[in-house]
């Protein structure tokens, strides 16, 4: 190559860099896609989820065979003892037994952030320019599905053993309905766990801890009232007696306004404290 040939290739460049800068200029200024909106992010997230669940389908045992199998046990275990009859006390247990099943598999939402922490998959997540909740929200969307999944298990189960709601369609839609957004709520406790130990058993073994005594000191399957007088006051104050009673009586057809009251309280107060909680070990993490 001559020097005259080279001279000019090295002028071309040199002219031609400014014309580069301005079209990149263009390009980002005018072709960059607008950013996502926090329900879009959000959906995004969920999707991800439950594609989640579409390559792993095993680990929707929690939801299908383990509720049946709740169902089948304490109905025939203790339906003679405690009812005289399994066909009236399927009618007492069914709704509570729902309400303990999904309150229980909220756990796994703290399980799978946990997960995706260990493998640093979330330090991924924090690059990308969306709504900062985005994936925690996310997952509680995906586990929506799980809780109407394991909700119609145990309602079909229960239809074919004997389980007869009074208040019909709307009355069983109403009680699932408040389940969904009580366990909604309730998952905020366990995304906290996930960010805040550090192992998948950890969080496992602290969501147990807290999750049986308060799912079985309750009406799930016995009224308080053959309880003692100490275990009455904390059994009649809990979370999920309130939610098992409001559940229990608008499939029976009636309408518990001050346990709905009760139950839609606790949820907004567990979002209140776990979700601000959350969302600040997210921002630290």
């Amino acid at each position: 190559m001559s020097t005259a040939t080279a001279k000019t290739d090295i002028e071309d460049v040199v002219l031609a860099a400014p014309d580069r800068e301005r079209l990149s200029a263009l390009l980002v200024g005018q072709d960059r896609p607008p950013r996502p909106s926090a329900l879009s992010a959000s959906l995004a997230f969920g999707w991800r989820a439950m594609l989640k669940i579409k390559h792993v389908p095993e680990q929707l045992f929690d939801v299908t065979a383990f509720p049946i199998m709740l169902v089948l046990m304490y109905t025939y275990l203790f339906g003679g003892a405690l009812a005289g009859s399994t066909e009236e006390y399927i009618q007492f247990l069914l709704p509570g037994i729902m309400v303990m099943s999904v309150v229980m598999i909220t756990m796994y939402t703290g399980v799978a952030v946990n997960t995706d922490i260990a493998k640093g998959v979330f330090d991924r997540f924090r690059t990308l320019p969306i709504w900062r909740p985005a994936p925690m929200v996310g997952y509680l969307l995906g586990d929506v599905l799980r809780y109407l999944l394991a909700s119609a298990v145990m309602l079909s189960i229960g239809m074919l053993i004997g389980f007869r709601p009074e208040g019909g369609v709307l009355g069983v839609l109403a009680g699932v309905a408040l389940l969904i957004v009580f366990s909604f709520a309730f998952s905020w406790i366990w995304t906290m766990f996930g960010l805040l130990l550090r192992s998948e058993k950890s969080v496992m073994g602290v969501s147990m801890m807290v999750i049986f005594p308060l799912t079985f000191l309750s009406n799930v399957f016995v009224d308080p009232k053959t309880m003692p007088g100490w275990l009455q006051a904390f059994v009649n104050n809990s979370p999920v007696t309130h939610l098992a009673t409001a559940v229990r009586e608008l499939m029976a057809g009636n309408w518990p306004a001050a346990d709905i009251a009760w139950s839609l309280g606790w949820a907004g107060v567990l979002m209140a404290v776990f979700g601000v909680v959350t969302m600040r070990l997210y921002n630290r993490k």
